[in-house]
């Protein structure tokens, strides 16, 4: 599915305020490198369905043995096995006895020392894959897990890492620990590093599995169907602590949503929730809604935070021009696309913003290989779209009671007309400080 920066950053999947960021909240890694992993697989939506699937399998397979995961592979021993190949240790018997051991151990004490430390740290390490071979090589797995599985048993198969895995590392002797340590230094790097490898990948695919399971996520039923849809039930933000759920559904003879309401009523969190539902659907992952089914996307936009450029001399309306310009001649393809639209044309004056709405809503509505949800807070144009029959009409309900503003968020049928503005100015004081200049 293809994404822009743009969108990426829209969505929050990734923020300078990590915090604020769907990397954070699905962050459950354990490693660095599963960390990377992570953020790579956040950052590249699949583009293929069957590669959707598979994911959606891994995924699942990992939630039914979270509980069995071994603890002995940490941070802290995959750096220590990765620095015991950087350090420049003086060399030691090839074939080690009591003499020659207790020799090198008494003139070498420091760099005995970390080959003992290296090799306790390689036994945590191989014993916990071997724990997660164990534990799935005879299940039928998804194909890259299978993958990794099959890899991980081949590298582990060998004589001298078996045997150090069936040791108790307490009770190593010095005789153990150089012929251990000189395997592991010697021959053993490759598959350490290509091990290491893999545990990140699996520790990345892990921290989404967890999510999945602490968040209670539903797998999205996916088509790949010529024409785009969306069906989903207790739909909702997975960034907020206490979300409100949504209903929503789009199919290509109702594939426009015009969304209206008062600021701060609930529209930008809502087209956020669909985007990254959609969006973190076509990673393999679970979305935040109790049901959902949708068609494969080729693609994602969203129109959400423009901004000016001063140093090109670009106003906020015309960014907003040209990222509706690229909308257009991306989605022009005939593939199935998902464009979020929040508060169109809020950089120019209202006369201007009512004609140009108009125009691009009554344009884009046309297109029937895509699916838009559209904020605007220009509610009057909303009676001149009822005519169109694609279009539907939702809106976010504000009330007042005793000057005090009252958000329900819950998406209801119609247009809203609430103009809340000056009444927040007033409640916030700003009013009052003004008369008093």
């Amino acid at each position: 599915m293809q994404v822009d920066k743009t969108t990426l950053a829209d969505l929050s999947i990734f923020h300078n305020e990590e915090e604020q960021s769907v990397f954070h909240h699905l962050n459950y890694t354990q490693t660095n490198g599963g960390r990377e992993y992570l953020r790579q697989i956040l950052g590249r939506p699949l583009d293929d369905i069957k590669d959707i699937f598979d994911t959606q399998q891994t995924l699942q397979q990992l939630m039914e043995i979270s509980a069995q995961w071994p603890v002995t592979v940490t941070n802290g021993t995959i750096m220590m096995i990765e620095k015991y190949y950087e350090y420049p240790i003086n060399s030691f018997p090839k074939q080690p006895n009591v003499f020659n051991a207790f020799t090198y151990k008494f003139i070498n004490k420091h760099d005995f020392s970390l080959i003992r430390y290296s090799v306790e740290h390689a036994y945590d390490f191989t014993k916990g894959l071997q724990q997660i071979v164990d534990i799935l090589h005879e299940k039928p797995l998804s194909r890259q897990l299978a993958t990794w599985i099959s890899r991980m048993n081949m590298l582990l198969s060998k004589p001298m890492i078996q045997d150090l895995i069936q040791e108790d590392k307490k009770a190593l002797t010095s005789v153990d620990v150089l012929t251990y340590g000189g395997f592991i230094l010697y021959n053993f790097k490759n598959a350490a590093f290509e091990l290491i490898d893999i545990y990140s990948r699996l520790d990345a695919y892990m921290s989404l599995a967890l999510s999945c399971k602490k968040y209670s996520f539903c797998f999205p039923s996916i088509k790949e169907i010529k024409e785009p849809h969306i069906k989903a039930k207790g739909l909702h933000h997975l960034l907020l602590e206490i979300p409100v759920s949504y209903d929503i559904e789009l199919s290509v003879n109702r594939n426009f949503l015009f969304l209206t309401g008062a600021n701060m009523a609930g529209k930008s969190t809502f087209i956020k929730a669909v985007g990254i539902s959609v969006y973190l659907a076509h990673l393999g992952m679970g979305v935040p809604a109790a049901e959902m089914e949708m068609s494969y996307f080729d693609g994602l936009l969203s129109n959400i935070q423009v901004v000016d450029n001063i140093v090109k001399g670009e106003s906020f309306f015309f960014n907003e021009v040209q990222r509706i310009k690229n909308t257009i001649e991306k989605i022009s393809d005939g593939k199935n696309w998902l464009i979020l639209i929040d508060e169109l044309f809020k950089g120019t004056n209202q006369q201007d913003a009512v004609k140009c709405s108009i125009t691009v809503i009554e344009g884009l509505r046309k297109m029937q290989n895509a699916l838009f949800v559209l904020s605007t807070h220009l509610y009057e144009i909303g009676e001149d779209l009822r005519k169109y029959s694609n279009i539907q009409f939702h809106y976010f309900e504000t009330s007042v009671e005793d000057d005090q503003l009252l958000f329900s968020y819950q998406l209801k049928e119609g247009i809203s007309n609430d103009r809340l503005g000056y009444l927040i100015l007033r409640k916030e004081g700003v009013v009052a400080l003004l008369e008093k200049l």
